[in-house]
């Protein structure tokens, strides 16, 4: 027959179960509210991309007929002046035409930017970020993890194109599960592994999924860290802290005021 302490401590188990569900519930309905969050603004931002690259097309295709009415009445060397100018014009178009083409397809796809950063000032050696981005520019999502919640802004060692950029970002996590800095809350998406073996997983899994072009992987080795090394420099006594070293990037200005 259970004793009272037996069962109190039945209740205290199945209590502190209780709660543990229920954080990991609340953890799960935060991740999903970011996700959706972060989805809504990567959309927004490739809508609006759109527009712009539309409004390009139509300002090309303006200069060159144009160009190609001014054609017809020229003659000697105003016509060859405008015989490269339409040329040039219509590369421009063709140019546009393509980027116009390739926001429709992230609009439509779930192409997007699995990106590989480190902070070595923040974080230490070997321990790399993998996430991932839709956004049209990937390289303003890097600027905004480089905020005021963290000493040193990200390296980015690897920005790679993907068709179906949730398959690999989720592959990626699995594969890596083990050497989560954070075993707790997968949603930090911090390892602790070399670049390495990174990099040889993604080529591993951009050949199994045919998802990725072996062209679009390509991995900077050493974290430039400009803002840590200089600042260890400063510690260590071989230069001098001055307000000439360093001025503040506009989106760290704005950041700061933001926290």
């Amino acid at each position: 027959m259970p004793t009272y302490r037996d069962l109190k401590l039945e209740e205290l188990f199945l209590t502190h179960e209780f709660h543990e569900k229920k954080q990991a519930d609340a953890e799960e309905q935060r991740r999903i509210r970011e996700q959706m969050r972060a989805e809504e603004r990567e959309l927004r931002e490739i809508e609006k991309a759109k527009k712009e690259a539309e409004q390009e097309v139509k300002s090309r295709e303006k200069a060159l007929e144009q160009a190609r009415r001014e054609m017809e009445q020229a003659a000697g060397k105003q016509k060859e002046q405008l015989e490269a100018k339409i040329q040039q014009l219509s590369q421009q178009l063709e140019e546009s035409l393509g980027n116009q083409r390739a926001i429709s397809r992230a609009q439509m796809t779930k192409s997007g930017h699995i990106y590989v950063i480190s902070n070595i000032g923040s974080f230490g050696e070997n321990v790399y970020k993998i996430g991932m981005t839709r956004r049209f520019e990937p390289e303003e999502r890097i600027k905004e993890l480089s905020g005021a919640s963290v000493p040193f802004p990200f390296d980015i060692h690897a920005m790679i194109s993907c068709e179906n950029v949730p398959e690999i970002e989720n592959l990626l996590h699995k594969y890596f599960r083990d050497k989560s800095v954070n075993k707790v809350n997968e949603r930090k998406e911090f390892f602790k592994v070399s670049l390495d073996e990174i990099a040889s997983t993604v080529e591993k899994i951009a050949a199994e999924t045919k998802t990725v072009k072996k062209d679009a992987i390509q991995f900077i080795k050493v974290a430039e860290a400009e803002q840590y090394r200089k600042t260890l420099a400063i510690e260590f006594g071989e230069t001098q802290p001055s307000d000439s070293n360093y001025t503040p990037t506009w989106d760290e200005e704005e950041s700061d005021e933001n926290e």
